[in-house]
């Protein structure tokens, strides 16, 4: 990347509020190195460390596209959630956007079979083949799907390709899904504010997690890169 190419990545990067971390007082110590100083009690970001860690990121993603593998998007965050499901389907790849259920990956045999019966509601429904069942019934398969759709509706993709890696917006609060993402070797690329502990995390971006403009900004440019290197 040439200078200007830097230099207006980083005007993006402030604008969208990239830069805004935490108080002080919730600073983890894994992070001290991706920050620039301290204003009204909040931690700024180095951008510079954003811009540096965005690149290696995007350069795993490329990696990743070639051989044609998968990423698992996650951020459940309210504000974010509509950037999880909306990034992750630009290029086809399984997302979760509300919370993680614990062993979605760790347990993936009995998680499957809650995927495959959303799918076979799902496909019977479009067909048109409920009309069997009477009016209650139907009523609690529709909750039933609702419900499954809410917790694996992004992630049906899994049953054909396990991710080969995961894309995860603030691992602090995605504390489960790291944790199951590690003890399956997953590489992990996260956005990571002031507060979170880097320590086991592949490609952290140091940036503002909890932004909206900051979140879409970040993983758009990381799934641009993917998709570019699927085009080539």
């Amino acid at each position: 990347m040439s200078e200007k190419e830097t230099e207006k990545l980083i005007d993006e990067l402030f604008s969208a509020g990239v830069h805004y971390g935490y108080s002080r007082s919730k600073r983890h110590p894994s992070m001290k190195k991706a920050l620039y100083g301290v204003k009204n009690n909040v931690e700024i970001i180095d951008l510079n460390s954003t811009v540096e860690a965005l690149a290696e990121a995007e350069k795993f993603a490329v990696e990743l596209a070639k051989e044609g593998k998968k990423i698992l998007f996650v951020g459940s965050k309210n504000q974010i959630r509509d950037v999880t499901e909306q990034q992750a389907q630009h290029i086809d790849m399984p997302y979760v956007k509300n919370r993680w259920i614990g062993g979605m990956l760790t347990n993936f045999s009995e998680i499957k079979k809650r995927i495959l019966r959303l799918k076979d509601l799902t496909d019977k429904k479009e067909k048109g083949d409920l009309g069997m069942y009477t009016k209650k019934e139907r009523i609690l398969i529709d909750r039933e799907i609702e419900g499954l759709e809410r917790n694996f509706g992004g992630a049906i993709s899994i049953t054909d390709v396990f991710p080969s890696a995961m894309f995860i917006v603030d691992p602090k609060k995605e504390e489960i899904a790291v944790n199951e993402a590690l003890s399956l070797n997953i590489p992990i690329i996260a956005i990571t504010n002031s507060d979170c502990d880097i320590g086991d995390i592949d490609y952290p971006i140091p940036a503002n997690d909890s932004a909206k403009a900051s979140v879409e900004l970040l993983m758009k440019r990381v799934v641009e890169a993917y998709k570019g290197a699927q085009k080539k």
